[in-house]
Parts: C-alpha cells; structure tokens; sequence
C-alpha cells in the first residue's frame, strides 16, 4: 500500500461515529497536551534559563530595540568597537523587532515566553501532521518525542526556531500538493501560500535557503514522474499529466518564492552575504555549530536513534517511499551529519517522512493494537484546540505578571524567572565593574551577546559572535590570541580595550595573571577581568 494511504478505522469505527461534536471540540488530543506540557515544562523549570543558554540573544533583544528607537534597520555595526559603522547584515530584523518589544515590555520571561511557544508548537502539529498523513499514535508520539530529544542541543531562545517552524510549514504545504495531485480543487491553492510564506521567513532567518532546497526537491520529483511515467494505461496517462501539471506550478511558484526572498533590507546583497558566509571553509571549521554531531552526547545520540529507525523503515518499507519522500531522507541525513545545528530540522523531516512508513499493519489483532487504533481514530476527530489557545493566554499572563499567578507581593510564590546562567555568564563580574568601565570590553566571542545585552549603549565589546560581521581574517587572530598560540599578543595590541573579560580556567587567564602588563581586578568561579597596568596605558 503506498505511503500515507493506510486507513486510521478499526473495523468501521471511526472518529466521527465515537466523538459528539461538542466533545470533540471540548477534549485535548494527544497533540494539544504535548504542546501544553512543553510550553509549561520550557517556561516554569530550569529549561527557562537553558533557553537563555546563547548569550547571542543580547545582541538581538537590543538590535530590536534599536530599530524601535530609531524606526530604521540597522546597516551599520554600532555594538562593536572594532566594527563600528562598517556594514553589518541584521538579516533576522524581524525577529529581534519581536524580542526587542518583548523584553522592553515582559523583561526576560516575555523572550523565553515567545520561543517556549513556537518549540511546542513545532512539535505539538508535527504529531497533528503525522497522524493527519495516517501515522499511528503509537508510532507517531515516540518519534515526535525522540525527534524533541534531539531537538534539544538546540533550545534556545534565537531566530533558528522560527525555521523549525517554517520547515514544517513547508514541508507540510508541498506534500499535501504532491499527495493531492488527482484533486484539480485542491492541487494548486496550497502552494500559493509559499511566496508569502518566503517573505517572512527571509526576513526571520538565514535558514530560509531550506525552504528553496526542499521547493526544488518537490520539483525535481514532479520533473522525474513526468518524464519517466508510461501511458500504457489510463492511470497512467493521468499521472504523466498531474506530474506535468505539477512540475509547471512549482516552477512558477519557485521563481515567485525567489522573488519573495529579495524583498529584505538587503535585496540581492543578502544572498550573496550568505553564500560568502556559509561558504567561508575556515568559519565552518570553527565556528561550534557548524561542527559534525558529537554522539557522545544525549541529543545527538536520540538523533542516532533516529537515522537507525530511518535506515529500518527504508529497508522494510522503503518500496513505498516516493522519490520526493526518498530525496528529503538523503538531504535530512546528510544535513544533520554535516552540522550539528541541523539536527532539528532534519530530525523533523526525517519524522514526517518516516511516521507513514512505520506505522502499524492495516488489520490490527490483539487488544493493544485495537486501542491504539482506536485512540489513533479520536486523536483526529478532535478539533476544538481549546487547551492550546488557553494555554498561551495564560502562561503570557503569568510572563507579565513578573512570572507570578495571581499576586505580585514579594511573598508570592513565583513560577518564572527567566535570567542568564550565572555559572555560563560572567552575571556577577558584570554587575561588579558595568560602572567602572571607561572603554570597550574584550571577552570571548560566546560571552560578547551577553555583554552586548548588559551594557550597550553606555559600553562596546571588542568582538562577539556575529562571526560573518567580523570575517575570516579577525577570527584567526582571535583563536591564536584565545589559544594562547604564537603572537598571541597581537590582537591585544591591535584591538585596545579597557577591559579583558575571561573564563576564570581559561590559558589566556592563566597567562595574563602572569604578565606584567595586566592586573587583576576581579575574580570569581566564572569570570576574571583584567586592566591594563599603568605602564602599558601610557
């Protein structure tokens, strides 16, 4: 049986005849409490702060509010004393306007609010999907859960969950085109939704070139049917002819997309920022996220799990698979081999191209079976998505309300309170020496979006991790310097600043407390700050 077609009844029960309107409607799936449970799980336990993990989050929240201030997008550097007014891409504008307004409004709780919410709905409609294109609920939640486990490397409060989002989306409206290609009524409308679709995400995140990869995988496919489908049989000529009709509307729809994605800040000169940037060999290689998965580690082992359930399902189902289904596998393994910040999306392709693959038989024996079956049946008869609905009201109710319910005396009991990690961030050095700096901050490019978030406009930092504003050249300096390789000196004396920030372990630490040309002026378990000595100021 080809994939997705498998039915969801258990004898002729079906959702309809087991669920009154009103209860379906009324009652929560399986989706909606999985949705519930993340977006309460992410905002009201430690993972609040582990959101806030990326201090690159600063320098977004205060670009957003930058472009509040002033009501221009920035093209211009103004963080940096090393690049300021040079041109700087804020190519994720729109999303750091959304934080920047967020923060200035709710603080903190309102950023880690908003990506709480746009994680669980990830995952919550990707089981809606899965269970829409015929997967079992017994299959289909265990693969969402290890697809969220896998996930997790990269919770975090910045723009490339919005891409998660918008993959989704994407994948979700050309394959409902693809499996709708005999229904001339519903064959064309989805994938007008694309070219809007573009318009926002390129303004979201440099992730909208996924969306161009899997438009032009869906193409290829309808290419391939057209050219290769015989017309021995009426079928068949069909087919030939939906695959033809198809591969000219995804044309059109690609050439509107691609004339979507110009209407940024930017126009062309985004794209070719970003085909300069993800093609710069020595930034992949050492920028973190850009490295191959380590599976030593909990998320990237889940994501292990997953490609050996990918291989098992090919090898047992894969008969079945279509080539544009096969083409996203061969993409979704390779991107997430390749870097580690593509596991989630490629752990939600793989997912949904899998879930119709694995699920159960279409004649279920055994009590077991049966009830799933018939769970599976409820779980897409309910409709109503109150829970969702009202659990985003009130957990933005509670974000506002300084993360309290109901009171805000002091002695209320408090259920969110999203900060930085005083054991990642220099928190305490901050707070200690914000008001005794007279020049720009140097300090580890992963600590430079906190420092950015504390102190701008009243202090700049020399660097931080915008690696594609400071380019090649400056990083290698920077990594001897950090490294403590030979002239490591030279990036202090070509970039002054007033201050060295450090992880209190680090080599570079270790060698500054003894050079006589920097004086410690602060010390904790995280952090330890440097001033130049007198001799060397003059």
């Amino acid at each position: 049986m080809p994939e997705g077609s498998r039915s969801s009844s258990f004898g002729h029960f079906s959702p309809e005849q087991a669920t009154p309107v009103w209860l379906s409607i009324a009652l929560p799936s399986v989706a909606d409490l999985v949705f519930v449970a993340l977006l309460c799980v992410l905002m009201f336990t430690p993972l609040s702060v582990r959101l806030l993990g990326d201090a690159g989050i600063g320098w977004h929240i205060r670009t957003g509010q930058q472009i509040l201030a002033t009501h221009a997008i920035p093209r211009v550097d103004f963080f940096s004393s090393t690049m300021a007014g040079k041109p700087w891409f804020a190519w994720e504008w729109l999303y750091d306007l959304l934080v920047g307004k967020l923060e200035a409004t709710l603080g903190l709780n309102g950023v880690v609010w908003f990506a709480a919410a746009v994680i669980a709905t990830v995952f919550g409609w990707m089981l809606r999907l899965l269970i829409k294109r015929g997967t079992s609920l017994c299959v289909a939640l265990p693969l969402v859960i290890l697809a969220m486990s896998a996930s997790m490397i990269h919770f975090l409060a910045r723009p490339h969950v919005l891409s998660w989002l918008l993959t989704l989306a994407w994948f979700w409206i050309l394959d409902s085109s693809e499996r709708a290609s005999f229904s001339p009524s519903q064959r064309i409308r989805p994938v007008w939704l694309l070219p809007p679709l573009m318009l926002l995400w390129v303004n979201l995140h440099g992730g909208f070139l996924l969306g161009f990869v899997l438009l032009g995988i869906f193409w290829l496919a309808a290419i391939w049917e057209w050219f290769t489908a015989k017309e021995n049989r009426l079928e068949d000529s069909l087919r030939k002819s939906a695959a033809a009709q198809r591969s000219r509307t995804l044309m059109w729809i690609g050439l509107l997309t691609l004339a979507a994605s110009f209407v940024n800040p930017y126009g062309w000169k985004l794209h070719a920022h970003v085909y300069s940037y993800l093609s710069n060999r020595f930034l992949m290689d050492h920028i973190d996220e850009f490295q191959s998965p380590n599976f030593h580690f909990v998320a990237q082992k889940c994501f292990l799990v997953l490609l050996l359930i990918t291989l098992v399902a090919l090898v047992l189902r894969g008969r079945n698979l279509r080539l544009s289904a096969g083409l996203i596998v061969l993409f979704a393994v390779y991107a997430g081999l390749y870097a580690s910040r593509n596991i989630p999306t490629s752990s939600v392709l793989l997912v949904m191209v899998i879930g119709p693959l694995c699920s159960t038989s279409d004649d279920p024996k055994g009590y077991f079976a049966g009830f799933f079956t018939r769970m599976t049946a409820i779980e897409s008869g309910t409709r109503g998505h109150i829970w969702p609905i009202v659990a985003l009201v009130a957990t933005f109710l509670i974000a506002a309300n300084g993360g309290r319910f109901g009171s805000t005396r002091p002695g209320s009991r408090q259920l969110m309170n999203a900060h930085f990690d005083a054991n990642r961030m220099p928190v305490a050095a901050v707070d200690r020496l914000r008001n005794e700096l007279t020049g720009p901050v140097l300090a580890p490019d992963y600590w430079g979006g906190y420092l950015i978030y504390r102190l701008y406009p009243n202090t700049q930092v020399v660097l931080d991790d915008r690696h594609d504003l400071y380019g090649e050249q400056f990083f290698k300096s920077y990594l001897k310097m950090i490294h403590v390789e030979p002239g490591w000196q030279d990036f202090l004396r070509e970039h002054p600043s007033s201050c060295v920030l450090l992880p209190t372990q680090s080599p570079l630490a270790d060698r500054l407390k003894s050079s006589p040309e920097w004086k410690t002026i602060y010390a904790d378990d995280v952090a330890i700050a440097f001033l130049p000595t007198a001799e060397d100021r003059n």
